[in-house]
């Protein structure tokens, strides 16, 4: 099969955990960007990628690549690619875009002229042409115009990878699963101990730490992806990776994994979310105050992902949140790991320990920090000094 330069996007800051994620996988990578990580691979690789990653957003297959400067010349260079090879005469098809180019002014005008160059070469070899459209149910093209530079990918995962498909009941602000993974894979913990999540919400730390942990493939409930709808797609390639992969996991853990929120509705959501995704029977939800969560004796990590003020509620309610948060480290967790996935740096100062580390991440448009402390038996550090600097 075919080889060609492979692109996954992700969020800002976190292409280092894909990065990592890849290379677990077997995948060698050639670059790294902000946003994304570049390997090498097959259409089928891409299939694998779209069911295994985690952390990543789209998994983009390039097809083509040239210099143009204007509308014209990318007309006249992406009407010469065999388009007829993998859009089917028949089907539907939309664009997207990155562009930055000083000639266009509108970002639709130069997916326009990469559209009728497609069409037009379809037309001309198969004598009928795709519909097209924004439905990004069905095959997807990439245009990445970056002054002169044009790279055009297939989108080989139309929705992004991080739909799960598990969370029917997302409830209020809830993190995103890729986020989620970002989040779990940049924690110290090791697979293997206790994963600790009060104020759970919607569940999706815990479940992503239960697939994680079991080794579930992420997409195994998808039911569509965009490559499905290329030319050439067989289904019985896909069954085939799909159940390769899926007899890779197990079923059982010799470790807790414990989710509490006060919210009934919030545990009821979760619980419905983790049944969807089939780890319900490996996570334990109770429904109490974060302060009154089962903590195991045998160490592991506990994970907060507290309201941050500018997104659902008012800053100085908060504090006295943070603060008993850092309390609950401080008391309760010694040789535990803690974390708080925060958007309010003036809040997470009020949690009184000296940060170990601070972990960049961005939660759509807002900037966060991954707040990580080491919980020794006894620490106390007195609220509002001490506190590590960006």
């Amino acid at each position: 099969m075919i080889e060609n330069t492979i692109l996954v996007t992700c969020p800002k800051a976190c292409s280092s955990y894909l990065r990592s994620e890849l290379e677990e996988l077997g995948y060698e990578v050639t670059r790294e960007a902000p946003a994304g990580v570049f390997t090498k691979g097959t259409m089928e690789d891409c299939m694998r990628l779209n069911l295994l990653l985690r952390t990543g957003l789209r998994v983009l297959w390039e097809v083509g690549n040239f210099r143009a400067y204007d509308g014209e010349r990318l007309y006249q260079k992406a009407v010469r690619m065999p388009w007829e090879s993998w859009i089917p005469a028949d089907g539907y098809v939309s664009i997207g875009s990155s562009i930055r180019n000083d000639t266009i002014n509108n970002t639709n005008f130069a997916g326009l002229r990469l559209k009728d160059a497609m069409v037009d070469r379809i037309r001309e070899k198969r004598g009928r042409r795709p519909d097209t459209g924004n439905d990004s149910e069905k095959a997807m093209i990439f245009l990445y115009w970056h002054e002169k530079d044009v790279c055009i990918y297939l989108d080989t995962s139309g929705v992004p990878i991080s739909n799960r498909g598990y969370r029917v009941s997302p409830g209020q602000a809830p993190m995103r699963e890729n986020l989620a993974a970002s989040v779990i894979r940049a924690s110290r913990w090791d697979r293997k101990s206790a994963f600790v999540n009060p104020m759970c919400g919607s569940g999706t730390l815990a479940i992503e730490a239960a697939l994680l942990a079991t080794n579930r493939p992420a997409g195994i409930l998808r039911d569509n992806f965009a490559f499905m709808h290329l030319e050439g797609y067989r289904r019985e390639d896909f069954e085939n990776i799909r159940s390769e992969i899926k007899d890779q996991g197990t079923d059982k853990l010799d470790f807790p994994i414990i989710a509490t929120d006060r919210n009934t509705g919030a545990v009821d959501a979760a619980l419905r979310n983790a049944e969807f995704a089939g780890v319900e029977h490996l996570i334990e939800f109770d429904v109490c105050d974060f302060k009154e969560t089962r903590i195991p004796e045998d160490p592991g990590v506990m994970v907060f992902n507290p309201e941050y003020g500018d997104r659902m509620g008012e800053e100085e309610a908060l504090v006295s949140t943070y603060q008993e948060i850092g309390d609950l480290f401080k008391q309760k967790c010694p040789g535990y790991w803690g974390y708080i996935f925060t958007g309010n740096p003036n809040l997470g100062k009020r949690v009184g320990l000296k940060t170990k580390r601070k972990i960049e991440f961005y939660n759509g448009p807002i900037e966060c920090r991954l707040l990580e402390y080491e919980l020794y038996s006894g620490t106390r550090i007195p609220k509002y000094v001490n506190q590590e600097k960006e």
